[in-house]
């Protein structure tokens, strides 16, 4: 029966993921990966020789139709993102909604997802959170930033090193210098670190140490 697998991977970590998840990939017919190098790292590490295809955000509009045609031929396929969980900031949506308009089957696994870790690290109140992702790098962000400065759950956000500071900074200037924050960077790998603080104690501590890697910021609501 034709079935499209959503699967988490490790975000860090190559231990973070799941004996279901290491099954599937095994017995599927194909795997959709956002990358397949960094993709193929992750199957060589557990053995795992099922067949590859290239889908990424860049492609993704163009071969929906003809992934829906191959799972209506009756095939399953597993999607996989470069680290977490698909469509989570990462491509999956069009597939997951094209599958479920053509009547496919589509079953998620549970797994690793950075913003859970770095919102439980953070300290700050996690019973009503809302994710924001990305901010819109120029248009649109100032819109943003002025309706979440009213928002009193706590946020989530995910961050690039080189727009960190840009990102404190307008946390700074639309929240305010002593809204609380928790920047988690490089989940689960060798360097992993979670710096808590007033938004404009954090940016200074960025500011005098250059951050690498992956980030999440995690803001507390207004209170």
């Amino acid at each position: 029966m034709s079935k499209l697998y959503i699967v988490p991977t490790p975000i860090g970590n190559l231990k973070d993921i799941t004996f279901r998840a290491i099954a599937i990939l095994k017995e599927v017919d194909l795997i959709l990966a956002e990358d397949t190098r960094t993709s193929g790292k992750l199957l060589k590490h557990y053995d795992i020789n099922t067949q590859m295809q290239s889908h990424h955000m860049h492609n993704e509009h163009k071969t929906v139709d003809t992934l829906i045609q191959k799972l209506n031929s009756g095939i399953t396929i597993a999607l996989i993102s470069d680290a977490g969980t698909p469509a989570i900031s990462d491509p999956g949506f069009l597939l997951t909604r094209a599958c479920i308009e053509n009547d496919i089957l589509v079953d998620c696994l549970p797994g690793a997802t950075a913003f859970v870790p770095a919102l439980v690290n953070s300290g700050l109140p996690n019973d009503k959170f809302v994710f924001e992702g990305f901010l819109p790098v120029k248009k649109g962000r100032q819109t943003r930033l002025l309706v979440l400065a009213e928002e009193t759950r706590t946020m989530i956000f995910y961050e690039s090193p080189h727009k960190l500071l840009k990102t404190l900074g307008h946390f700074c200037e639309y929240f305010g210098e002593n809204r609380q924050v928790s920047v988690s960077r490089e989940l689960t790998k060798l360097y992993e670190e979670t710096i808590r603080g007033s938004a404009k104690e954090v940016l200074e501590y960025y500011t005098n140490k250059p951050p690498k890697g992956e980030i999440v910021i995690v803001v507390a609501g207004k209170k």
